[in-house]
């Protein structure tokens, strides 16, 4: 079995690897977070590697206490400073990084990475798949406070994984892949096909990411 900061290091890497790989215009093409393209999203991904801590507290007091602002600030600003192959790079050396969002563990550390890179390979159309033993250490300890941090609603809904034996919750079910789910439930909307069950509609299509 993996240990989680295995996963976290391996799920840095093979993003790092499947960056090299987009072509110059895909870094302009937009994401699941509204707003931003591939290059912010990387920006915003490479954050924590590039940032003080005073640099942080500074950054966040200029947005006025608002993470969403600052992180869309920074991560524009870095954008246009830093090229795809200068992002790429911070990337790959910071794999082993031990780096973790307040609060959040390293499950926090790899959940901020897997759904990031979701978040670029779902809009670029890329069949790509997270392995089913990384996806496992975050659903696993997804509980309603984490859903509630995403401002999610899935009242009357069952999550249910078709590649993974997993569920979350109760009522009509939702099947869709593992990662598919754990983009449900951080506010993303998919693609047209890659969910099933009557409250499907609910979650394709034009919605808000939430960062």
């Amino acid at each position: 079995m993996t240990d989680i900061r295995t996963a976290v290091t391996g799920e840095r890497a093979d993003l790092a690897v499947l960056l090299d790989e987009l072509l110059a215009a895909d870094w302009d093409e937009p994401t699941l977070c509204e707003g931003w393209r591939v290059r912010e999203l990387v920006a915003h991904i490479v954050m924590p590697y590039r940032l003080s801590r005073a640099g942080f507290l500074l950054g966040m007091a200029r947005a006025g206490g608002r993470f969403n602002r600052f992180a869309d600030r920074h991560a524009r600003s870095e954008a246009a400073a830093l090229s795809a192959a200068e992002l790429t790079e911070t990337l790959r050396q910071n794999a082993d990084n031990p780096w973790k969002p307040p609060g959040g563990g390293d499950q926090g550390a790899l959940s901020h990475d897997v759904i990031h890179g979701l978040d670029l390979t779902v809009a670029l159309g890329l069949d790509r798949r997270v392995p089913l033993e990384r996806l496992r250490f975050i659903l696993d300890d997804m509980d309603p406070r984490g859903v509630k941090y995403f401002g999610v609603d899935l009242t009357g809904i069952q999550l249910r994984a078709t590649d993974l034996d997993w569920t979350y919750g109760a009522g009509e079910p939702l099947t869709g892949t593992a990662q598919d789910l754990l983009l449900v439930i951080s506010g993303r909307r998919l693609p047209a096909g890659y969910l099933t069950g009557r409250d499907a509609p609910r979650f394709t299509a034009g919605g808000r990411a939430t960062r």
